[in-house]
């Protein structure tokens, strides 16, 4: 997915431009009818916005909803995919962390496996 975009006057369909505003971790970012959430984003230069548990970035991936790196909460609605729902106006998202919870991790579990095999 390209954060580029077709200018009104030079699309084949014949569009036009109307902004739309959305409201993301608190900041308004500004879009065009039309985009995807992911599409406004990426058109602000934001290229991230969740962290998986390890804490490594994560934005669009594959940009037609197959895979789930673009997950964000709009409104009430968590773990919608960026990639495939159109902004609309006044949309309140919110960036997704993926945090590792207590007991789970790559110490965790090699502390339960050597627990296993080695008793208590």
């Amino acid at each position: 997915m390209s954060p580029r975009r077709v200018r009104a006057e030079a699309d084949a369909v014949g569009r036009q431009e109307r902004p739309l505003r959305i409201i993301v971790d608190g900041e308004p970012v500004d879009g065009i009818a039309g985009q995807t959430i992911a599409g406004v984003l990426l058109a602000a230069d934001r290229l991230s916005w969740r962290r998986q548990r390890s804490g490594a970035p994560r934005g669009v991936f594959c940009g037609i909803g197959v895979c789930f790196d673009c997950l964000v909460t709009v409104g009430e609605d968590r773990d919608v995919r960026s990639c495939r729902r159109r902004a609309r106006d006044g949309d309140v998202v919110t960036t997704q962390t993926r945090q590792a919870e207590p007991g789970q991790g790559r110490e965790a579990r090699a502390l339960r496996t050597r627990e296993l095999e080695t008793g208590p």
